[in-house]
């Protein structure tokens, strides 16, 4: 996850991230599942969900057909439709709690979408990105102009927050220390590792998941 803002870190499974308000925070995670595109998988989600107690959580390969706004147990889940073979597409499962807030849900392609939800004193943009593996390296190149079209169309003011599968090895480099901190396990990385640490750096954002400590095995995935 990248973010241009100070938070807290929380931990269990997927990169959680507290953002403080008046009165309790909110939990943001990001979360590949794979597939929604066989019975019963929605429902196996939100139950999954509910253990975190998250209030958003970004999704990648959905693979349903039509983009739609579903009510999902305690969630409303706002998807965009992957292609004809039912391959990709992103969404948001958003609690009811906080659900009010949501302002705006636009899905740019089948591998990146946005929500904006209305924060305290600011927007909070949230953009949802699932990058191909290394070898589609075109297709690649349109995710990235795609994502940094998106991110500058926001005003500088607006809380900016990236997750989901950007299918990339960060390295832990001393050039990148103030991006990428000290707790990554990888010492070399791979080209999408250097476009995400590049990406970061230009837009002032951090890489959550290896500035704090974790155990090995959540660093690593």
């Amino acid at each position: 996850m990248l973010r241009n803002t100070h938070t807290e870190s929380l931990g269990r499974g997927q990169t959680l991230v507290r953002l403080k308000q008046r009165k309790r925070g909110m939990r943001f995670c990001t979360w590949n599942v794979r597939s929604l595109y066989r019975a019963g998988s929605l429902t196996a989600a939100v139950r999954e969900l509910e253990e975190y107690k998250v209030d958003l959580v970004g999704v990648q390969e959905v693979r349903w057909e039509k983009g739609i706004t579903v009510r999902a147990g305690n969630c409303n889940f706002f998807y965009g439709k992957g292609n004809e073979n039912h391959q990709f597409g992103t969404g948001f499962f958003v609690h009811h709690r906080v659900v009010s807030t949501a302002k705006t849900v636009e899905f740019i392609s089948d591998r990146l979408s946005y929500i904006v939800l209305r924060g305290r004193w600011s927007n909070i943009i949230v953009q949802n990105v699932h990058a191909t593996s290394e070898e589609k390296r075109m297709i690649k190149g349109q995710i990235c102009e795609e994502l940094e079209q998106v991110f500058d169309h926001f005003l500088k003011c607006h809380m900016n927050i990236l997750l989901g599968d950007f299918n990339g090895e960060v390295e832990r480099e001393n050039i990148f220390k103030l991006t990428v901190g000290n707790e990554n396990l990888r010492r070399n990385g791979n080209d999408d590792g250097v476009r995400i640490m590049n990406f970061a750096t230009s837009k002032n954002l951090v890489v959550k998941s290896t500035i704090f400590s974790h155990r090995n095995l959540l660093t690593y995935t």
